[in-house]
């Protein structure tokens, strides 16, 4: 095919047209003006397409003409009407005052709001108190940010004196303040196992067991900044004592629970809409999913409306004063409360590349220690504490950078500082519908990824103890599976976190499951034993316990709330490396130690939990001694008897109501006998 050009003398435009290789015919304007039905024919054929040969020959040159004529008409003036000039003018005028009428909505916005709060407040203050302490912290924090942003170098200047004071005398302050503070801790453990019960005291054991566990097998020993080590701890101890002993903390999440379990159940709609009334029958498909699903939309329009990075920043800048960690690693560890592994590292995408090892190593860790905020309402739904989930997953960020920079101290010299003027990533979406359809788009991938891995590992589970059920055949031991396996090999560790002896066999399966298929399986496992107890079963059949003490399960709870597990181990070094290529060497050699540190951390989180949890008879002590006087393979050793026991023997000296509501029975009073060995003057 040839272009071919044509020239047109008396109209100066030039024609173009498309020539076939064989001669075809070439469109022209003919030459001459005078007769107007020949114009009109070839105006005509100028809007003419032309099929020759399969091919498509489109003359343009009528468009130009009518495109030039249509501009020249839009040129014209035309006079404006009187509504069209009033129109001009209110726009003008909008434009000119648009930041007052701003303040002018937002003040109306803001007086009708805080109009609402007081009516409310007023018709019932204890029905409204939720909102009253909402708006407060709203108000506070509104406050805090417009005078940190206006006044924050003589803020700053304010504070230097001290600031210089205490940088001058550090070096013996600091050794009086470990010194005040294991008089404070041993104090308290001694005054605490005296009201409690002594079972705290394997929990502290177990904590200081880990932290020795991770300082001999640092990378460098000898390296160790013990400021965030301590800090985080004192961290984790601090919240665990404000959440688990305090009764405002206490209520305070256990609302804040119940309010999630609430919010969560609103995904039920959509669930019955597409999968029908019976959509429960397949509970973990058309019930737990689609949680997350809804979880993933809600938190992509937080995080577009800011909330959730204005959130993030306050947690991590947090952090970064407490304990002495950089913002990089300080915001990541903040950021996995809220979302996933490989999710949180966006927020700070573009500094990824400038970090040090040991801050790679901290990003790392903080993923495997905590959970995202999507899958804890899928474990929610199965039956666990919603309170110490969210317990849990507070309390390990903390003890995620505290296990990491034990485990792998800073050697480097961070670039990334405070002073960088750190930023954080930014939504992508351009209006709130638009993040709402991408955070269920994004859920997609995250839903199938669970669904599959959940039906590959129950069935490469199920494989395997089949295989270890035959080995096990031969040598006349058939009970042989995975789980016996795992059980053994962190029952230690269990027990140390300070769950009971009779219940570490089973929390060690459950470990064994969360370190080598996922979290999943496991708390899919603890919701079976915690819907046993409440049940009220027999605890032992044929041997095997069948439930666990609250304790336990609480115990648990924390020991399980992280991600560290073979399944995340890829899946951390696929996601980092796509997001900062040049990291890839540094990601592969530090991500293993990433995934112990971080399984220390929830173990960590544990011991804790053990020391903060305040003991009670869980299971009535009347369904424990029935059960112990109606089966005769209830082990006698059980601590839990032997407690109710003491108890039973003790009230009846003091002629006390023994357990309110309890009906016993004569074999009850036998089996505390027969395992306290009481004298005949009881038993007789």
């Amino acid at each position: 095919m040839e272009l071919t050009e044509t020239n047109h003398d008396h109209s100066g435009v030039h024609n173009l047209a498309f020539q076939s290789d064989s001669g075809g015919v070439d469109v022209t304007n003919l030459e001459g003006i005078g007769d107007n039905s020949q114009r009109i024919k070839n105006s005509q054929n100028k809007k003419t397409v032309h099929i020759n040969q399969g091919d498509e020959y489109i003359n343009i040159e009528s468009d130009l003409h009518e495109n030039k004529r249509a501009s020249v008409d839009d040129e014209q003036p035309r006079l404006k009407g009187l509504l069209e000039k009033k129109y001009d003018e209110v726009c003008e005028f909008c434009k000119k005052h648009k930041t007052r009428i701003y303040y002018v909505i937002y003040g109306i916005l803001i007086t009708a709001y805080l109009a609402v709060v007081i009516a409310a407040c007023s018709l019932n203050f204890q029905r409204a108190l939720p909102l009253f302490v909402i708006t407060v912290l709203a108000i506070f924090f509104i406050c805090w940010d417009f005078l940190i942003a206006k006044y924050e170098d003589r803020i700053a200047a304010l504070f230097s004196p001290g600031e210089r004071y205490l940088k001058k005398q550090w070096f013996w302050l600091k050794w009086v303040l470990c010194a005040a503070l294991i008089i404070i801790i041993i104090s308290w453990l001694i005054f605490d196992t005296r009201k409690q019960g002594s079972r705290q005291l394997i929990s502290f054991g177990g904590l200081v067991m880990y932290i020795l566990l991770m300082f001999i097998f640092s990378k460098y020993p000898t390296r160790v900044a013990w400021r965030p080590v301590f800090s985080g701890i004192g961290m984790q101890f601090i919240l665990g004592l404000l959440i688990l002993r305090t009764k405002v903390g206490f209520e305070v999440f256990t609302w804040l629970g119940i309010q999630i379990q609430t919010f969560l159940e609103y995904s039920d709609t959509g669930a019955k809409f597409v999968f029908g009334d019976k959509y429960t029958d397949h509970f973990f498909a058309f019930k737990v999913l689609p949680i997350v699903i809804f979880f993933s939309t809600v938190m992509s329009m937080l995080y577009h409306i800011g909330f959730m990075q204005w959130l993030i920043g306050k947690v991590g800048w947090v952090m970064h004063i407490f304990m002495g960690t950089t913002p990089v690693e300080s915001l990541v560890a903040a950021g996995n409360i809220f979302v996933g592994q490989t999710e949180s590292p966006l927020l700070v995408r573009p500094y990824l590349p400038y970090i040090t090892k040991s801050e790679l190593h901290a990003v790392m860790t903080a993923g495997f220690s905590t959970i995202a905020g999507s899958v804890l309402g899928a474990y929610i739904s199965f039956g666990v504490s919603s309170s110490h989930l969210l317990t849990a997953s507070v309390m390990s960020a903390p003890a995620s950078l505290a296990a990491s920079k034990l485990f792998w101290p800073e050697t480097e010299k961070p670039l990334v500082t405070l002073r960088s003027g750190l930023q954080m990533a930014k939504s992508e979406s351009k209006n709130l519908l638009e993040a709402a359809s991408q955070g269920a788009s994004t859920s997609i991938g995250l839903v199938a990824n669970i669904a599959v891995n959940v039906i590959s590992f129950l069935a490469l589970l199920s494989f395997l103890d089949s295989g270890l059920s035959w080995v096990g055949n031969l040598f006349d031991y058939p009970q042989l599976n995975f789980e016996n396996i795992c059980a053994y090999a962190f029952m230690p560790f269990s027990f140390m976190m300070g769950v009971d002896w009779e219940d570490s066999f089973i929390v060690g399966g459950l470990l064994g499951y969360k370190t080598f298929f996922n979290e999943f399986l496991a708390y899919e496992r603890l919701s079976k034993l915690i819907q046993n107890r409440e049940k009220g079963g027999s605890m032992y059949i044929n041997g095997v316990k069948q439930y666990m003490t609250v304790r336990s399960e609480v115990i648990a709870t924390y020991a399980l709330c992280g991600f560290a597990n073979f399944g995340s181990l890829g899946l951390v070094i696929g996601g980092l490396t796509s997001i900062a290529p040049s990291k890839k060497k540094e990601i592969a050699d530090g991500a293993f130690r990433a995934m112990i540190a971080g399984t220390a951390a929830c173990f960590m989180t544990a011991c804790v939990a053990g020391m903060l949890t305040v003991p009670s008879l869980e299971v009535p002590c009347h369904v424990l001694l029935g059960n112990a006087s109606n089966f005769t393979d209830f082990p006698a050793n059980s601590t839990e008897l032997v407690r109710c026991c003491q108890h039973l023997f003790t009230s009846a000296n003091h002629s006390e109501e023994i357990f309110p509501g309890g009906n016993y029975s004569l074999n009850s009073w036998r089996v505390c006998c027969q395992i306290l060995d009481q004298p005949a003057s009881y038993c007789s």
